[in-house]
């Protein structure tokens, strides 16, 4: 046995003891058998350094370990060594490096829960629920969800080409060029006199960019109500997420968080008034709405404050924690990403692996354009106040603008307008 793994051994015995203890309960069965199974590590620990194929350092192994025993807990807990943990404060700023999208591990292949809008996975077609079976050369297949995002990271600028496996298509490829995403967060539009209002992400900015939107739609029309657009939304920070919801809330609960201990529960209320004076309110999920926007939708729809429409969210109501260590002798962080407790919307329903059912359930549908002209009373010949064909000509020639293009095959969007509109002409007559 060499002098360092003397050293390892002592390492993992001074741990035991310590562990022993501090437990109070040294000699108890229990402790015999974490001291037989840190025992059983250290003599794999010392079997792979020495036998392996290649040559491994000890931070490799340690960390590999590390991550293994997070992330066999479940897809959501890992390992950030310093490299991560430092691009992980970068993305709730809402800039980052990569290819804009979020993933998790799903029977041995990374699932896309949902690309981030306008970034270069987005602009190339990657859509919620695709598998990312291979990474240039390397298959997916056997890989971390770690090992997987190492293989996705690079410099702005290079290329990368994923083999993408879909629903009812043979396996495709797909090159991205890497960018750094500067996420805007929150998007708005108007359309007679209906605010319309996209959340991509769930970061530092979303509460204010979605205040500053609100804002600026009020002023400058006489709004009917609101569409709340959170598909392909895969989350974010729960702080935001409160706060957005309660833009949208008198008052009440939003969200609740329960660990493993039943007493470990922390409560989150509405705390400032409605922003939107309480107008007609729909919201569209979809398969690609996680997390955050679960909550979201979860809490509206509880308080019966909007109506939900779209497709089944995707069901991820676990909170993770990132806790920070220092690695020794070092200024640098590393991190770990734990699973701490899943989330509960108002009525008490987790979330986790079953999502929020809209109220209205859309299917975003299949869209095909035909070339075809309509025609009415004042297309009959001598027809009494027949338009004015220049007119018509002239009316025709109007562009679409970006958004009234997308309103075209957007179906779903299209009925959430209409609803809100309905609702709103209700609300007029019973007045």
């Amino acid at each position: 046995m060499t002098i360092s793994n003397n050293i390892f051994f002592r390492v993992i015995l001074l741990f035991t003891l310590i562990t022993l203890i501090a437990t109070k309960t040294y000699g108890s069965s229990s402790d015999e058998e974490k001291y037989k199974y840190l025992d059983l590590f250290g003599q794999v620990f010392d079997r792979v350094r020495s036998s392996y194929v290649e040559e491994v350092t000890d931070q490799e192994l340690i960390e590999k370990a590390i991550d293994g025993m997070l992330s066999g807990l479940d897809p959501h807990s890992g390992f950030m060594n310093e490299e991560v943990f430092q691009e992980m404060q970068m993305d709730t700023e809402g800039k980052f490096g990569g290819l804009g999208i979020e993933i998790t591990m799903e029977e041995g292949f990374v699932k896309v829960i949902a690309p981030i809008e306008d970034t270069p996975a987005y602009d190339a077609g990657v859509l919620a629920g695709d598998y990312i079976i291979q990474i240039d050369e390397t298959p997916v297949f056997g890989l971390t969800l770690n090992e997987a995002v190492e293989l996705m990271r690079g410099k702005k600028g290079e290329p990368i080409v994923i083999t993408i496996s879909r629903a009812n298509t043979e396996p495709f490829e797909i090159e991205i060029i890497r960018d750094y995403i500067k996420i805007r967060s929150v998007k708005s539009e108007v359309l007679n006199n209906i605010g319309y209002l996209r959340i991509t992400s769930f970061n530092e900015q979303t509460e204010s960019g979605l205040l500053d939107a609100i804002k600026k739609i009020e002023k400058e029309n006489k709004i009917k109500g609101y569409v709340l657009d959170i598909r392909s939304n895969p989350g974010g920070l729960l702080t935001q997420a409160v706060k957005v919801t309660d833009i949208f809330l008198e008052r009440g609960e939003i969200v609740s968080t329960r660990g493993r201990d039943k007493k470990d529960i922390k409560r989150y209320r509405a705390k400032k008034s409605d922003r939107t004076n309480g107008k007609p309110l729909v919201v569209i999920i979809d398969g690609g709405s996680a997390s955050a926007s679960e909550i979201v939708a979860g809490a509206l729809q509880d308080h019966k404050r909007a109506i939900i429409i779209g497709t089944q969210s995707f069901g991820k109501g676990s909170v993770q924690t990132i806790i920070p260590f220092q690695v020794s002798n070092s200024n640098n962080l590393t991190g770990i990403r734990l699973t701490t407790a899943r989330y509960y919307t108002p009525s008490g329903e987790s979330i986790q692996g079953k999502g929020i059912v809209p109220d209205i359930i859309i299917e975003q549908g299949e869209f095909e354009s035909y070339d075809y002209k309509r025609f009415s009373e004042a297309d009959l010949k001598d027809s009494l106040d027949k338009n004015n064909e220049e007119d018509v000509e002239e009316n025709e020639d109007n562009e679409l603008t970006e958004f009234e293009k997308r309103l075209e095959i957007d179906y779903q969007l299209q009925r959430a307008i209409d609803l809100v509109r309905g609702i709103s002409l209700y609300n007029l007559k019973e007045e």
